[in-house]
């Protein structure tokens, strides 16, 4: 399942979760965020219980990309423990991607 992460919920689904977090910070005019949308989608599917995938739209949730800094998109934050333990900023494959969350899991 794909969550969607905005200010109301930011803290509890991703700071206080209990297993990893990936954010995908993304907006609907993006291309290459819409080109990672399906990968996106796949890996909340293939994660589901080990990882928390989901999407935080930077034009509706403007202060959460400012407290990380994000200054480009899509920007991949992967939260552990409350605190950010990889930041990847731009498209990547689906391997590089899933290599990053298995890193974290490991």
């Amino acid at each position: 399942m794909e969550y969607k992460f905005t200010t109301a919920n930011f803290d509890a689904e991703v700071l206080n979760a209990d297993i990893p977090v990936l954010v995908d910070f993304f907006a609907d005019w993006c291309g290459p965020c819409k080109m990672m949308a399906p990968i996106v989608e796949e890996l909340a599917g293939e994660f589901e219980g080990k990882v928390k995938v989901g999407k935080c739209n930077i034009d509706d949730e403007m202060e959460i990309a400012q407290r990380y800094r994000v200054m480009s998109i899509p920007t991949f934050i992967i939260f552990k423990g409350g605190e950010a333990v990889s930041v990847t900023v731009g498209a990547l494959s689906k391997a590089e991607l899933t290599d990053k969350l298995e890193q974290v899991l490991a």
